[in-house]
């Protein structure tokens, strides 16, 4: 585990209101946002259990309750994004879901959290709810629509979902999980998975294209240049975050980058 990722001081950046109803409460590493659907609410992954004291602290500082969480909505498997949810869960009895097809990467029946290559240990835990490609998660003023995006986990799930500031009503969505750590041959290899997980990828981000986004999230802060986008909020830009096209380019660049990592490994 890098140096940084292990100090989440160092990957802190300040929160802040994204748009409308949307909040961004995590670290640079792992994202955590906040939908405040009036009647609760809802977390986008919980990140790191060791970051969970800063997401914690960014919530009070925006006038958010964590008591107040009602469901913790998690886009796939992997300890950077579940690490706090246990933790969570006792603090405040939240609900929480997770693709049906990762719910075994969590209860630690499988070794595939990516815990052991981060040198962390699992705070495993057993999803309430189980998500499949077209369920939909309602709380409050929100509706999430769950978009299967197998590829980086065989669960990883985008969620789409609009967002208001009382005058405009936006489309925000969510990457599953755009990860190529997971296609690497050795990692393949090493736990005798099929090279097919590429092919899903491939597929997901074709789907990913045809879906109108207004405001694109990524599930590491770096995906939709979080830290540099706050800034020009804080400067007062409230559409910092409000681009129709980013969404398309980000899928497109990820098939790229995928590509790139095969013809590396081939040659």
């Amino acid at each position: 585990m890098s140096q940084e990722s292990l100090h989440p001081w160092k990957g802190y950046i300040p929160p802040f209101r994204l748009w409308g109803n949307l909040y961004f409460v995590g670290t640079y590493h792992a994202s955590t946002h906040i939908i405040d659907t009036g009647d609760g609410l809802i977390m986008l992954d919980s990140g790191y259990q060791h970051s969970l004291y800063l997401v914690l602290q960014n919530m009070w500082e925006l006038g958010l309750n964590p008591k107040d969480i009602k469901y913790i909505v998690h886009t796939h498997g992997h300890i950077d994004h579940c690490g706090a949810t246990r933790a969570l869960v006792k603090m405040t009895g939240a609900k929480t879901f997770l693709s049906e097809a990762d719910k075994d990467y969590m209860s630690g029946a499988v070794d595939l959290s990516w815990a052991t290559e981060l040198e962390l240990d699992l705070e495993a835990f057993e999803a309430d709810v189980l998500v499949n490609d077209g369920d939909t998660i309602t709380l409050g003023n929100t509706t999430l629509t769950a978009v299967a995006t197998p590829g980086h986990t065989p669960g990883s799930m985008s969620y789409l979902f609009n967002v208001s500031d009382g005058d405009r009503t936006l489309v925000a969505g969510i990457h599953g999980g755009a990860g190529l750590n997971t296609f690497s041959k050795a990692f393949l290899d090493k736990y005798n998975l099929p090279y097919t997980y590429r092919d899903d990828y491939f597929q997901s981000m074709d789907r990913l294209k045809t879906l109108k986004v207004d405001i694109f999230l990524g599930n590491h802060a770096w995906q939709n240049k979080t830290r540099e986008k706050q800034v020009l909020v804080a400067a007062g830009d409230k559409d910092a975050f409000v681009d129709p096209n980013a969404w398309a380019a980000f899928a497109q660049q990820c098939q790229q980058k995928l590509q790139d990592l095969i013809e590396k490994e081939g040659a």
